[in-house]
């Protein structure tokens, strides 16, 4: 029996639901299955930095995000104590501005996006398993809210089901440049607690950001060393306000604010997978994650719906092999997303950085084009390797005489 969909994307949040719409848009016939229903919540930064912004534009879906209230993430802040830098990204697509809205307004609106796209949505549809013949993956099964097992094929399944994606167990996708747990953060809303941009606190083996999101509430995420983790769940609540004291006048305006939900909180490994095979995808997380110190997470998994759809596009239609289009996907994946992979994971250890790292970042200080760039290395619109190349830190050196 031939496959009924060309594509079955697991997983509809924010890199499952562009995938599987792009693919629909493209004249695909595409499933979308996720154990969820929505709206509904999920563990996040929130941050859309503009790549990411630039994306929804494309799309024609951030209209949307803004029409929900949340505000533009114009300024981006780093106080690291002695010194602070504040900037604006430098544009990508004429957009400098980040959005950080709840997801379950964000997800609802790619999800909705996709199905008006021509996407057949599941909701509670739970997969089992993935379905392999002659070495390629052919569809999945699984059952939803009502008990019943189905099987569905496709041409190809892509898994856009997170980090812990059954898609990539189940292919046994290969992982490199593997690197384990480096911090964890608990986040919680706060009510009257005025912040107008992305505003992150560095300390030694400390550090927060505080981010505004939808319904006047702000974001605010602390973290510590994953060595200490245990400590910090032995109360979580006081060890989190402590650590906000290491910035008192900011602590203050905490304990003038209201805490309007519980503690969320995690670590995540980091690690880049392999994002193809036979018969087979991964998009996300579920190909490649990354600390969430620098809130990449939604601005790398639209990078990923985009690369991947319009491959598997080349590869529906005729114009090019699998192995020759998702070759390709993996290569400009890693390409945009290792520097910034090894800044982050150095970032997320919370140590303080080697001296000659701390005087380049001290002597952008007051420097208005140096902050901006800076903002961009955070932003994902300035590559790292840019910022702190020879030349630029020349620049900055030279500035400061």
């Amino acid at each position: 029996m031939g496959p009924h969909f060309d594509a079955i994307v697991v997983g509809a949040r924010c890199a499952g639901a562009p995938t599987a719409m792009l693919l629909a848009r493209a004249g695909h016939r595409v499933l979308l299955v996720d154990r969820a229903t929505f709206p509904s919540d999920t563990i996040s930064t929130h941050v859309i930095h503009a790549p990411g912004v630039a994306a929804l534009r494309r799309w024609g879906l951030l209209d949307a995000v803004i029409s929900t209230g949340c505000p533009p993430l114009a300024t981006y802040r780093f106080d690291f104590g002695h010194f602070r830098l504040e900037g604006t990204p430098p544009p990508v697509d004429g957009l400098s501005a980040g959005y950080a809205p709840r997801r379950y307004l964000l997800d609802s609106i790619l999800v909705d996006a996709a199905v008006a796209s021509g996407v057949q949505l599941r909701e509670e549809f739970s997969v089992h398993d993935v379905l392999v013949e002659d070495g390629a993956v052919v569809g999945v099964a699984g059952s939803g809210p009502d008990g019943r097992r189905v099987a569905e094929r496709a041409r190809v399944v892509v898994g856009a089901d997170g980090r812990n994606s059954r898609v990539a167990r189940a292919v046994r996708a290969g992982q490199y440049l593997d690197k384990p747990k480096l911090q964890y953060g608990y986040y919680t809303y706060w009510r009257d607690l005025p912040v107008d941009g992305f505003d992150a606190y560095v300390r030694p083996d400390r550090g927060w950001a505080a981010i505004p999101t939808n319904d006047g509430l702000t974001l605010v995420v602390v973290g510590w060393p994953y060595a200490d983790v245990r400590a910090y769940k032995r109360d979580v609540e006081t060890n989190y306000l402590a650590t906000l004291e290491l910035a008192p006048e900011f602590a203050e305006q905490v304990h003038a604010a209201t805490r309007v939900e519980p503690f969320r909180g995690g670590g995540v490994s980091n690690y880049l997978r392999k994002p193809y095979g036979p018969g087979w995808a991964l998009v996300g997380d579920a190909g490649y994650d990354r600390d969430p110190i620098t809130a990449q997470g939604i601005s790398d998994a639209f990078r990923d719906a985009e690369v991947c759809a319009r491959a598997l596009d080349d590869v529906l239609q005729g114009r090019r092999s699998f192995e020759d289009a998702m070759s390709d996907y993996q290569m400009t994946r890693d390409a945009t997303v290792l520097p910034v992979y090894e800044f982050t994971t150095q970032l997320a250890t919370l140590a303080p950085p080697p001296p000659e790292v701390a005087s380049l970042l001290a002597s952008a200080a007051g420097n208005p084009d140096a902050m901006d760039m800076f903002a961009g290395v955070v932003a994902a619109t300035v590559s790292p390797a840019e910022f702190f190349s020879p030349q630029n830190v020349g620049r900055l050196r030279s500035a400061v005489g």
